[in-house]
């Protein structure tokens, strides 16, 4: 059986490598399937060695490739590049290695790296697959293990993170889950426009190209193998009610969400 599980991912900062290397760790514009898996997993408290193995003692043994994810785009946010300096001051024994072994020189021992970060950003995520897979990550999530984050351990999501159990998540996140928008809809607006990012061709969508493509779908997550391989996209723009914006205090509509009294 096959349900879902609705996601606010949220917080100051957040951060999903793509194709990042040392000195230059990017971000993807939204979560990424990957880091969404690295999350899941480390409140389950699983290794990066057992992170993507199946799960024996649930029922079906399912494992991440069981879950499809789809996000809403509720709020871009801003790209913001941070400044990082590693290796410098340290004694020479401690400076940082040549490529021959030895150390470099204190001049020429420090490295500069630049890490992007998404500032003020809201994105609500669908996810589906085995009831018994998504039940186990839920109360994970809701009692971890190791603390969430938003692809990097800097990044601490806002509350509430797991925001529903249901069995049509893609028609909440239309019709009932409220709207964290940067601006206010005019009051005679009746829709606002939101983007939707699917793994598969949308419902009624007959295109048969993805519209872009992105280094999530994790094969190894060990430090020495990490590993991706690029999944398929899809983008819609569909329009909401206005009704669903969830005003300045976006936790109060949460909150009367959660408790069946949102309009």
């Amino acid at each position: 059986m096959t349900t879902g599980l609705i996601l606010r991912l949220s917080g100051l900062l957040q951060s999903y490598g793509e194709r990042g290397v040392f000195h230059h760790r990017d971000t993807a514009p939204f979560p990424t399937r990957s880091a969404l898996i690295g999350m899941f997993a480390a409140a389950q408290g699983r290794s990066r060695e057992e992170a993507l193995t199946p799960y024996p003692q649930l029922t079906g043994t399912p494992d991440h490739r069981d879950l499809t994810f789809t996000l809403r785009i509720d709020r871009p946010g801003t790209l913001y590049r941070d400044l990082h300096t590693v290796g410098g001051g340290r004694p020479p024994e401690e400076r940082l290695h040549t490529a021959q072994g030895g150390h470099r020189p204190e001049a020429a021992s420090t490295l500069i790296s630049h890490r992007d970060y998404l500032v003020g950003a809201v994105f609500t995520a669908a996810v589906q697959g085995p009831d018994t897979l998504i039940t186990h990550i839920a109360d994970t999530l809701n009692q971890p293990r190791y603390a969430p984050f938003l692809g990097r351990r800097t990044c601490v999501p806002d509350e509430p993170l797991v925001v529903a159990r249901t069995d049509d998540p893609l028609t909440e996140l239309r019709e009932r889950v409220p709207l964290s928008l940067s601006t206010p809809p005019r009051p005679d607006t009746e829709s606002v426009p939101v983007t939707f990012v699917f793994e598969h061709p949308p419902p009624g969508d007959s295109t048969a190209y993805p519209h872009r493509e992105s280094a999530g779908e994790p094969v190894d997550f060990t430090t020495a193998g990490r590993r991706h391989l690029p999944r398929p996209l899809w983008f819609t723009t569909e329009e909401l009610p206005a009704r669903l914006y969830a005003g300045p205090r976006p936790i109060d509509a949460l909150a009367a969400y959660m408790h069946g009294t949102h309009p």
